[in-house]
């Protein structure tokens, strides 16, 4: 999987359990919210103010070093 703007924070946990405590340290603590079934990364990131671009990388770095 590779994460983009257009990424579900929904799909993007359900992907592998290590995703959730990246997305927490980031700032985004509402996991279990039902906003984070459907809402993009992109847009989660609008909300708390956040950069983007760098979550979306550390999270694809992350699914990387899976294999």
């Amino acid at each position: 999987m590779v994460v983009t703007k257009d990424t579900i924070i929904g799909d993007v946990v359900n992907v592998d359990e290590g995703i959730a405590p990246i997305l927490m340290s980031a700032g985004l603590h509402c996991l279990g919210c039902a906003m984070a079934s459907g809402e993009t990364i992109e847009e989660a990131c609008m909300v708390h103010g956040m950069d983007c671009d760098a979550l979306i990388e550390e999270l694809n770095n992350y699914l990387q070093s899976l294999g």
